[in-house]
C-alpha cells in the first residue's frame, strides 16, 4: 500500500515536472522565425497534459480498490489486528489532494486546447503576413526591391543569413533587410519597443603612461617564431621606452588623454596569408616589418591604450563579432574598438569577414604599409580609369589612414620605428673602438652581392670587409674569399660589430630598410649608391604592383638618409664612377663622424607621433568641403578667401584678419602655398622652401580666388578628376581644381602643370608633426 501511494506520488511530480519544462522551453510568440515551431511544441505540452490526467485517474482506481480491499479485511481482524480505523485517513486524505489535482489538470487541458487553438488560428494568420509581405516603395530606400531580389535568388549562399532568421520567405528577407542591413524601411506589422533614449555614455576612462611591459608581454602571445623576435626586441628596449614614456609624460604636462581601445591585428603573420616571415626570422629573412610591428606594440602599449593583439583569422573573427558563415552580413554587434592597426593582409581579411560593417567601420583603420600608397592608386575608380590599379590599391580610403615605415610621401602618415639610443659613455667608448678600416656590406641575402666584384675589389684595397650572409653547409658563391662572412647574427652581436666598423655600404637593395639608422647611430657612415634615373614602378621591376608610384623620389637606396641625415653621416654616389667611388671611400676614412640618430626615431620622437595621431587624426567625422559649381546657384557669392600674400608676395598664409579658423589638424595657421614648377611634385616643391607637403590643407586652396591671388589669370577653369589637380597650364591660361577630394596628392607631377601646393613647418627632428602639432 505504501509502495503505491510513493509510486503514485511521484508519478504526479514527474508528470508535473514534465508539463512545466514543456511550457517553459517554449515561449509562443517570440519570433515569426519560430511560430511553426512553437505550435508544435505546444500541441505536445496538450498531449502531455492528456495523458497526464488519464494517469492520475488511472492510480486513483486503482487506490481506490486497495483501500476497499484493506478495510475489508482489517474489519474481519477485529480488534486483534490492532489498526485502527483511522490509519486510513492519511490515505483517504491523500486520494482527495490528488482526486483535486486530476480535476485541476483537467480543467488546466482544456484551458490549454482553447489556447493553443487560438494559437495556432492566429500562427495560421501571421504565417499568411509572412508569405504575403509585399516590398515596399519608399524613395528613401530605392535599393530595397533590387537587395530583395538579390535574396530570393541568393539568401541560402551564405548561413549567416540564416543565422539571423532569413528562411526564404518574403517577410524574413525585409526583416533582414531593414533590422540587420540597412536597405529597407521598418515593417508596421513587427513589434518593436518604443525607443527609448540611451543614456549618456559613461566617461572614457583616462590613458596613463605604463610603467611596465610585462602585461604587453602576455597580449602578444607565442607560437611563432616572429612573435619571439618580436617579444625580445621589445624587451631589449623596455628600458628605453619607459625612460622615453616619462620624458613625454612631463612634456603634456598632464594633459587629459582618453583611453582607445584597440585592436592590432597583423595580417601577414596569420597562417591564411602563408606567414612567410616567421620561417625566415633565423635564415636572415627581412626583419623590418617585425622591427615596426613590434615598436608600434610597444608605443601604443605606454602611451597607455588598451589593445587585444591577433595573428590569426579567427581571432580576428572572434573579436569583431563576425557572425558563422562566408562574411556576407554585418557584424553581429557595435565594433567594439575605437582604432585596428592592420596591414595590407589584414584589410583583405577584415573586408571578406565583415560585410557591410567593413565600409561602415573602414575609418577606424590604420593600415602598416611599409612603401606607402598613392592617392591615385587609392581611388578605385580613377585607378581603373587611368591605369593605375595594382594588386594593393583601390581601397578608397583617406590617404593619411596608411602609415609608412619612412615619411617618404607626405600623403601617407609617417609611423616609422624606433633605433637603440646611445648614452653618453656608450658614445665615447664606440668612438674610441672604432677601426678605421673595416666595412660591413648591407644585405643579408646572397643575391644582393651578386655582379658587385668591381665595387667589392675596390674597397677591399683601403679595408677589411665584413658580410652577414646565412648559408647552410657552405660560402655562398657569390660572396668572395676575401670577404669575412659571420653568416646570421643576433640582433646584438650584429650591433657589436656596427660598433666597431667605420663604413656600412649598400649594394641598391634592400629599400628603405631600418638597418642603415641603425649604423649611423652606431656611428658607421653609411655609403649607398645614386639611382640616375631614379627607380620607380615605371622602370623598375620591384616598385610594379606596389601602389605608388615613387616617381623621382627613390634616387638612391635609401632616400630618407639622403635627404633628410645626409653628409657626412650619409655618402650618396655614382657607383659606375669608379674614381667617385674610390675617393668617397678615401675621404671617409680620414673623416670623424660620431653617433647620430634623428630624434623622430627615437622611442620619445616614436610615442609623441602616435599620440599626436590618436588624439587629432579622425577619419571619421566628415570634413566640411567647398562647394562644387554645380552645387551652387548664380546668386550665391564665395565666402572671401581666408588667405593672403605673404610679405614678400611670394606665397599665401592664412590672414591672421581672417576671423575664423576651422578646426583642422594641423592648425591652419602652419600653411603656405607655393607654386609649383612645371617638373616638380609638391613634395619637392615644399622641400625647397624648408617646408613639408600637408595634404590636409588641399581643400582651403582648391578654390578659384586662389589663382587670382597669386596673379593668375585663368581663361577658364574646370571642376575634374586628377591627382595632379588643383594646377594651372600657363600656356593655354586653364585652370583646373579637384573633383574628388581623395584624390588630393603631394605626389606627380606633369610638364603641362604648375600644381598648387599645400604645405606646413615642422617640429625640428619630427618632420611629421608641425611647430604646434602636439
Amino acid at each position: 500500500r505504501i509502495f503505491v501511494l510513493g509510486i503514485g506520488f511521484f508519478t504526479l511530480c514527474f508528470l508535473m515536472t514534465s508539463l512545466g519544462g514543456q511550457f517553459s522551453a517554449k515561449r509562443l510568440g517570440d519570433s515569426p522565425f519560430t511560430i511553426r515551431t512553437e505550435v508544435m511544441g505546444a500541441l505536445e505540452s496538450r498531449g502531455v497534459l492528456r495523458r497526464m490526467s488519464d494517469m492520475l485517474e488511472m492510480l486513483m482506481k486503482r487506490m481506490d480498490i486497495l483501500a476497499r480491499l484493506e478495510n475489508s479485511t482489517d474489519f474481519h481482524k477485529g480488534e486483534e489486528a490492532r489498526f485502527p480505523l483511522d490509519r486510513f485517513q492519511p490515505a483517504a486524505g491523500l486520494m482527495e489532494r490528488i482526486q483535486a489535482i486530476a480535476q485541476n489538470v483537467s480543467d488546466i487541458a482544456v484551458k490549454v486546447d482553447q489556447i493553443l487553438r487560438n494559437s495556432l488560428l492566429n500562427g495560421k494568420v501571421m504565417e499568411g503576413r509572412r508569405d504575403q509581405c509585399e516590398v515596399p516603395r519608399d524613395p528613401k530606400y530605392p535599393d530595397c526591391a533590387g537587395k530583395v531580389e538579390w535574396m530570393r535568388a541568393r539568401w541560402t549562399s551564405d548561413p549567416c543569413y540564416a543565422f539571423f532568421g532569413v528562411d526564404g520567405t518574403e517577410c524574413s528577407f525585409l526583416i533582414y533587410l531593414s533590422e540587420v542591413e540597412w536597405f529597407c524601411p521598418p515593417l508596421p506589422w513587427r513589434n518593436r519597443t518604443l525607443a527609448v533614449p540611451s543614456p549618456p555614455p559613461p566617461p572614457r576612462a583616462q590613458a596613463a603612461f605604463r610603467r611596465d611591459l610585462a602585461r604587453l608581454l602576455e597580449l602578444i602571445g607565442t607560437g611563432k617564431e616572429s612573435l619571439s623576435f618580436m617579444k625580445k626586441r621589445i624587451r631589449h628596449l623596455a628600458q628605453q621606452w619607459l625612460r622615453a614614456a616619462r620624458r613625454l609624460e612631463q612634456k603634456l604636462a598632464g594633459r587629459q588623454r582618453d583611453q582607445k581601445h584597440i585592436l592590432i591585428h597583423i595580417g601577414f603573420l596569420t597562417e591564411e596569408s602563408g606567414d612567410v616571415f616567421s620561417p625566415r626570422v633565423l635564415k636572415g629573412g627581412p626583419l623590418g616589418e617585425m622591427v615596426q610591428w613590434a615598436d608600434i606594440l610597444a608605443a601604443l602599449f605606454m602611451l597607455g591604450h588598451s589593445l587585444r593583439v591577433t595573428v590569426s583569422l579567427k581571432e580576428l573573427q572572434s573579436h569583431l563579432g563576425v557572425p558563422p558563415g562566408r562574411g556576407n552580413c554585418p557584424l553581429t554587434s557595435p565594433l567594439p574598438f575605437d582604432l585596428i592597426y592592420t596591414d595590407y593582409h589584414g584589410l583583405q581579411q577584415m573586408k571578406q569577414h565583415m560585410g557591410l560593417s567593413f565600409k561602415k567601420y573602414r575609418c577606424r583603420v590604420r593600415v602598416i604599409d611599409t612603401f606607402g600608397t598613392e592617392p591615385a592608386y587609392n581611388h578605385e575608380e580613377y585607378a581603373t580609369l587611368r591605369g593605375f590599379r595594382t594588386n594593393w590599391g583601390y581601397w578608397n580610403l583617406q590617404p593619411t589612414q596608411f602609415m609608412t615605415m619612412f615619411p617618404h610621401t607626405p600623403d601617407n602618415s609617417f609611423m616609422g620605428f624606433v633605433s637603440e639610443e646611445l648614452n653618453q659613455t656608450e658614445r665615447q667608448l664606440i668612438k674610441a673602438n672604432k677601426v678605421s678600416s673595416m666595412a660591413v656590406v648591407y644585405g643579408k641575402e646572397a643575391s644582393i652581392w651578386k655582379g658587385k666584384e668591381k665595387f667589392l675589389a675596390i674597397l677591399n684595397k683601403y679595408m677589411e670587409i665584413h658580410g652577414t650572409v646565412y648559408y647552410e653547409t657552405q660560402r655562398p658563391p657569390e660572396v668572395p674569399a676575401f670577404v669575412k662572412n659571420h653568416g646570421l647574427l643576433p640582433q646584438h652581436e650584429f650591433q657589436q660589430l656596427l660598433r666597431k666598423a667605420k663604413l656600412f655600404i649598400g649594394f641598391g637593395f634592400p629599400y628603405e630598410g631600418p638597418a642603415p639608422l641603425e649604423a649611423i647611430a652606431n656611428g658607421c657612415v653609411f655609403l649607398q649608391a645614386r639611382f640616375n634615373p631614379p627607380h620607380s614602378s615605371l622602370n623598375h621591376e620591384f616598385f610594379r604592383g606596389k601602389p605608388t608610384s615613387r616617381e623621382a623620389s627613390v634616387s638612391s637606396q635609401h632616400p630618407y638618409a639622403e635627404d633628410f641625415i645626409g653628409k657626412p653621416h650619409v655618402w650618396t654616389v655614382d657607383y659606375n664612377n669608379s674614381e667617385e667611388f674610390e675617393a668617397a671611400i678615401k675621404t671617409i676614412m680620414r673623416t670623424q663622424v660620431d653617433p647620430y640618430l634623428p630624434y623622430e626615431y627615437t622611442c620619445e620622437g616614436m610615442l609623441e607621433r602616435i599620440h599626436a595621431y590618436i588624439q587629432h587624426q579622425d577619419f571619421c567625422t566628415a570634413p566640411s568641403l567647398p562647394p562644387s559649381p554645380k552645387t551652387r546657384s548664380p546668386a550665391m557669392q564665395s565666402p572671401p578667401s581666408p588667405l593672403a600674400l605673404s610679405p614678400n608676395s611670394t606665397h599665401l598664409v592664412w590672414s591672421p584678419s581672417a576671423g575664423w579658423a576651422p578646426q583642422a589638424w594641423p592648425p591652419v595657421a602652419s600653411l603656405q602655398v607655393w607654386l609649383s614648377e612645371p617638373q616638380h611634385t609638391c613634395t619637392e616643391t615644399c622641400r625647397r622652401h624648408g617646408l613639408v607637403c600637408e595634404p590636409t590643407f588641399f581643400s582651403f586652396l582648391n578654390k578659384e580666388e586662389v589663382f587670382l591671388q597669386l596673379s593668375i589669370a585663368c581663361d577658364s577653369t574646370e571642376y575634374e578628376m586628377n591627382h595632379l589637380y588643383p594646377a594651372v597650364a600657363e600656356n593655354v591660361r586653364e585652370c583646373y581644381l579637384q573633383k574628388e577630394p581623395l584624390l588630393f596628392s603631394c605626389a606627380g607631377y606633369n610638364s603641362k602643370y604648375r600644381r598648387l601646393c599645400p604645405c606646413r613647418d615642422f617640429r625640428r627632428g619630427q618632420v611629421a608633426l608641425c611647430r604646434d602639432c602636439l
